[in-house]
């Protein structure tokens, strides 16, 4: 879960998944991005883990997977292809095609344990926090991409209709 409120923009945690992921420094290939809408409107985005998993269902070749052990989306390197469905696909735009990597990118939870949540909370921001799948659907509620999460926190900072593009 994300709280955007309490998000001030660090990126901390993308530094976190990536040297968890990636062994160094390298935010461009973060599981997890923060996207400045507006000067102090900072959205965090991940992989919501869709219960229907239409990056999984529209893999034409199968290299997006959901891990039966931790039920988090994990991605088959030797057999993405690099389409870019899934990038296409995913309702909160978090599957990320990076280059110099062999296959797309999305967040796996890091086994049940995400970096980018222990970092956040060290810190005290506690901005990210991991919450039990919920028994009904309401994930769907956070299937929005960070740029209309975005508009929606400048609109409740600056009032409506601040979102608006002139």
């Amino acid at each position: 879960m994300r709280d955007y409120d309490r998000c001030v923009g660090c990126r901390l945690c993308e530094i976190a998944c990536s040297l968890k992921h990636e062994g160094r420094i390298w935010p461009e290939a973060s599981r997890i991005k923060i996207f400045e809408y507006a000067p102090g409107v900072f959205v965090p985005n991940l992989c919501i883990q869709c219960p229907d998993y239409p990056c999984v269902e529209k893999c034409p070749t199968k290299a997006v997977y959901v891990d039966e052990k931790t039920g988090a989306v994990r991605v088959d390197e030797g057999r993405c292809t690099l389409c870019g469905i899934c990038v296409e696909i995913c309702p909160v735009g978090s599957i990320y095609v990076v280059k110099d990597k062999k296959s797309v990118i999305i967040c796996d939870l890091c086994d049940g344990d995400p970096e980018c949540v222990k970092t956040c909370r060290e810190l005290g921001y506690n901005a990210l926090e991991v919450v039990p799948r919920p028994e009904i659907n309401t994930l769907k509620l956070y299937a929005v991409k960070p740029e209309e999460i975005g508009r929606r926190i400048g609109e409740k900072i600056m009032g409506e209709g601040a979102g608006k593009v002139i």
